[in-house]
């Protein structure tokens, strides 16, 4: 017993000797820190769907699809993103790495569908942060033009990057405050909209008005499919949790609270948002941001300026703000920690994998940054019609990173009926599974080829047809070039690795076996998984 308890002695030093960067450890191989604790996670979760993109973006998805037509694709959607995230819970809170579905895509299905995903999810990201530089040049605009367009975007590219330098723990009380920030101006807000509709706010009584004329759908179906690729896009980064779980203090405890958390997120603050602002704005008003606009605001400006609280609307725009500093500092976490993983694997240049002594992947931090630099074309072309395409490209992007994480999914849950575990032992089970988990892979697959289905329409839209689907075949041939070039096999489910990455309690069993913070190490008579 005596030589059990200074194994285990030894292991949790070892352990603890990981989660910083000492002068011995080279920069390549150095480990990310794990100091996000439980309220970081479950605010970055509530934080990472609440940016510019719902706050501006919304006002387009308005104006193709109407009030109602909003409505059905966001609840549709957001029905999809619920069984994503119990999928992803389930995995990210048993092996909570950082390289997360990338990660479970190489050991779970193929190594090469690991490397078309790692590079989609990137580029997702890259452009995620293109658009919240283009929003928020859009959005400044709205208070003066004297600063032109592309040095709002310059000033924010340094800010950014600066924001993105601190460590881990510094991220996570940035994002920690920034999202409450962003929660409670947006429930003042559901709470004035009330005020205003029944007539207490702008001296009228709306109501349903705006239902009946326009109308509650602004193009039928058409509008409706439109609008699916925007909730994607919208959408992204409820599944930053899987990424943030490789940083967590504690996991088992943190993940299962997010992910808990995001039926409830889901319906109040987007189909919340979309209720309210349909009953406040014609979907044909002419200041929502539109295909061929040169300036746009955000739906909740243009519903308080209507309302004549001119004041209110200034607040809006600088809640705008804050939501833009925080999606920003968030997609280049994301983007940096996908392309970290990459490197360390052999993915994408050695160089990327480089962190700094706080833990910070500067390197790739600094080229994702450059990369969206796309944003600049903004200043050269409509600011709506670069906003729609930068939109409809990272939307189609999710709905490959959310198909790929069920089917992941619905490997890992064979290895396990093949390798003789039962699912009745994991930390967090997925629920509904498998009906949930093989309806939402279906519904993932139809809506990357539906959404742009619009393009066939007569008159045919090249343009619209390239835009709807260029990601499909570049997916395709990185999976299939990655293949042939290092002649990767499917994983058979009796080898699959179902072990390495836990983090589970210090347990002594009977085969004196002590598992561990997902180390791999045996021991005279432990040994540390």
């Amino acid at each position: 017993m005596a030589d059990q308890k200074e194994a285990i002695s030894q292991a949790r030093v070892e352990l603890d000797s990981t989660s910083t960067v000492d002068s011995s450890q080279e920069a390549f191989s150095a480990p990310l820190h794990r100091r996000l604790k439980s309220r970081h996670i479950q605010m970055i979760a509530i934080g990472g769907i609440i940016g510019p993109g719902l706050l501006v973006g919304s006002g387009n998805a308005l104006h193709l699809a109407g009030p109602a037509g909003t409505l059905i694709s966001f609840s549709l959607v957001g029905i999809i993103v619920f069984f994503v995230m119990q999928s992803l819970g389930e995995l990210a809170t048993l092996i909570p790495v950082t390289g997360s579905f990338t990660e479970y895509a190489s050991r779970f299905v193929d190594d090469s569908l690991s490397f078309g995903l790692g590079w989609a999810y990137w580029y997702l990201w890259v452009t995620v942060l293109a658009n919240e530089y283009n929003a928020v040049s859009l959005v400044i605009m709205y208070w003066t033009d004297v600063v032109p367009q592309w040095a709002w975007i310059l000033i924010f590219w340094f800010i950014f990057l600066g924001l993105s330098m601190v460590g881990i723990l510094a991220y996570g009380e940035i994002e920690f405050w920034l999202s409450l920030v962003k929660v409670i101006s947006i429930t003042i807000f559901f709470v004035v909209a009330i005020v205003i509709s029944s007539g207490g706010i702008g001296g009228q009584k709306i109501g349903f008005k705006y239902w009946h004329d326009p109308g509650a759908f602004a193009d039928g179906i058409n509008g409706v499919a439109k609008t699916f690729v925007i909730a994607g896009t919208l959408y992204a980064g409820t599944e930053m949790v899987g990424i943030t779980a490789g940083e967590a203090g504690n996991p088992r405890r943190a993940v299962p609270r997010a992910i808990r958390q995001v039926f409830w997120r889901i319906l109040i603050f987007y189909v919340g948002m979309f209720f309210f602002i349909g009953i406040l704005i014609p979907y044909d008003d002419p200041q929502l941001l539109a295909k061929g606009s040169k300036t746009a605001a955000s739906p909740l400006t243009i519903a308080l300026q209507e309302a004549g609280v001119g004041p209110g609307a200034s607040v809006i725009n600088a809640i705008i703000i804050t939501a833009v500093i925080s999606a920003g500092n968030s997609s280049l976490y994301v983007s940096s920690r996908t392309l970290l993983f990459m490197a360390r694997n052999g993915k994408a240049p050695r160089i990327l994998g480089r962190v700094n002594k706080a833990g910070v992947p500067w390197v790739a931090l600094l080229l994702s940054n450059l990369v969206a630099c796309i944003a600049f074309l903004s200043v050269s072309s409509g600011a709506g019609t670069v906003y729609n395409a930068l939109i409809t490209l990272s939307g189609v992007a999710t709905f490959i990173v959310w198909g790929t994480i069920e089917l992941v999914h619905i490997r890992f849950r064979k290895a396990l009926v093949a390798q003789g575990q039962s699912a009745d032992d994991l930390p967090f089970k997925a629920m509904w599974y498998p009906y949930g988990t093989y309806a939402a892979l279906a519904a993932n697959i139809f809506l990357i080829f539906f959404q742009g289905y619009t393009a066939f329409l007569n008159p045919f839209s090249v343009t619209d047809f390239v835009i709807d689907y260029i990601l499909l075949p570049v997916f395709v041939l990185l999976v299939l070039g990655w293949k042939l070039f290092k002649r990767t096999k499917l994983v058979k489910l009796e080898d699959m690795d179902i072990w390495t990455g836990r983090r589970e309690d210090t347990v002594v069993e009977s085969e004196g076996i002590v598992k561990k913070e997902g180390l791999m190490r045996r021991a005279k008579h432990v040994v540390i998984g």
